[in-house]
């Protein structure tokens, strides 16, 4: 993409509004702009991001043998009256009624009406395991809106729901799910620890919650630093298999990682001093069993062997796909700007003509953007006639996690530079070098 022909409008100044890195910067990089409390106009660099990071969950969820759908924003309140969860869930739910005064939600989740679906089209015990999953837009009334997309009233979420014929292999669904999360966590860079945490108005007696460590973060959290030094890698997982899962979710909840709420003082301070840590983190995600709370009161149940009917065992997951941009630059950021993953980055590198207009620059710089477009990857090329600061600058606040600078007096030399966003460390080096560093960088087992 030309930067000339983009619509990035970028801002100087920080927004009076903003109080958090994530939400300055995210307003100053050109990703959003308010259209009310909480809600927000997703800017072309800010959804491209919003994709990226929705195809990584779809791959993931896929590869876990998650099988996709969509389920419409706005809800019948009569499903939510079968479940007792249509006046207990509060005013976070708008609630509305249509033109045939119809009682009307607009969806913070969706058990019931995944549930709905399930006792429609279900009735074997042979159709189980099944867990359907679906990314769409949520909306909570949240009564202090703020933080930008960390805690904003209108979100994007990937939210999934497993039934299973008991309890044990619900288990099994609920571990498949936290060893699916992690891997999708660590694509995207970040450092995400689940710890046990409280259901909410979910339900349920077993659920942990994913939380990214950072100043802003919104919970105190209690852990074993020894869990920062776990990693799922590429390792080969095989989601089928009960025992690798069991096991992977074993070694990720051994050591002690709590919320606030479920902190227990005294086993904590069993743990050596110096892996003792408390901080603030971000919750990027969460898994819930609740067992059979809304296959009951909502008659979704199916038919053994035996001929007996049993109400099936359910689960919902969670990842805050918008929210996950707001955690990404709350731990990757400086002074200068975000600093993207290359898992996540919105545009694989950037291009800077540091003397837009000179022949011999612009050639040059035009073969860099064609060379990278070919091996497969997305440029940002800053082909606008403005200062060489104001270039750097521009390249910085957003964020692209490499930057190819070309000028004349190195163009002299045979030479561009190198340099790295998350380091500042700059090289020199020939044109091809450059794009042969880019590929490895990108695709390193070519």
């Amino acid at each position: 993409m030309r930067l000339s022909r983009y619509f990035l409008p970028v801002l100087k100044e920080n927004p009076a509004e903003a109080q958090i890195a994530s939400h300055r910067l995210m307003l100053r990089a050109g990703m959003i702009k308010q259209s009310s409390a909480g809600i927000y106009s997703w800017l072309p660099m800010g959804f491209k991001i919003l994709r990226k990071l929705e195809n990584i969950v779809h791959e993931e969820q896929v590869r876990a043998g998650h099988i996709p759908m969509l389920m419409p924003t706005l809800q019948s309140a009569d499903l939510w009256r079968e479940s007792g969860r249509y006046e207990a869930y509060g005013q976070e739910m708008l609630r509305i009624k249509d033109r045939q005064d119809r009682d009307m939600l607009y969806g913070p989740t969706n058990e019931e009406l995944i549930t709905d679906i399930f006792r429609n089209h279900v009735g074997s015990y042979k159709d189980l395991p099944l867990t359907l999953y679906h990314i769409q837009w949520k909306f909570r009334d949240e009564i202090r809106p703020r933080f930008g997309v960390m805690r904003g009233r209108e979100f994007f979420m990937k939210d999934g729901y497993n039934f299973d014929i008991d309890r044990c292999s619900a288990m099994h669904a609920y571990n498949r799910h936290l060893v699916s999360y992690l891997r999708t966590y660590e694509r995207m860079g970040l450092k995400a620890i689940p710890m046990r945490a409280d259901s909410g108005p979910i339900g349920g007696e077993d659920t942990h919650e994913f939380l990214v460590l950072a100043d802003t973060g919104e919970s105190e959290v209690f852990y074993d630093s020894a869990i920062l030094d776990l990693k799922i890698g590429d390792r080969a997982l095989d989601y089928d298999n009960q025992d690798q899962c069991a096991a992977i979710f074993k070694e990720w909840t051994t050591p002690y990682a709590r919320t606030d709420e479920t902190h227990e003082h005294e086993v904590f301070a069993q743990i050596p001093d110096e892996r003792r840590k408390s901080s603030r983190g971000i919750e990027v995600g969460q898994i819930f069993y609740f067992g059979t709370k809304y296959s009951e009161s909502m008659g979704a149940d199916v038919v053994k062997d035996t001929g007996e009917r049993v109400p099936v065992h359910m689960g919902s997951h969670g990842i805050g796909v918008s929210r996950l941009i707001g955690a990404i630059i709350e731990a990757s950021h400086d002074d200068n700007g975000i600093i993207w993953p290359e898992g996540v980055t919105p545009f694989h590198c950037g291009i800077v003509n540091l003397k837009q207009g000179d022949p011999e620059t612009d050639a040059a710089c035009e073969a860099l953007y064609l060379g990278v477009m070919a091996l497969g990857l997305e440029p940002l090329y800053d082909d606008r006639s403005e200062r060489a600061g104001g270039k750097f600058a521009t390249m910085d606040l957003i964020g692209l996690p490499w930057r190819i600078t070309v000028g004349p007096r190195g163009l002299k030399n045979g030479v561009i530079e190198l340099t790295s966003r998350r380091t500042g460390d700059s090289e020199e080096m020939p044109v091809e070098n450059a794009l042969a560093r880019i590929a490895q960088i990108y695709n390193p087992c070519t």
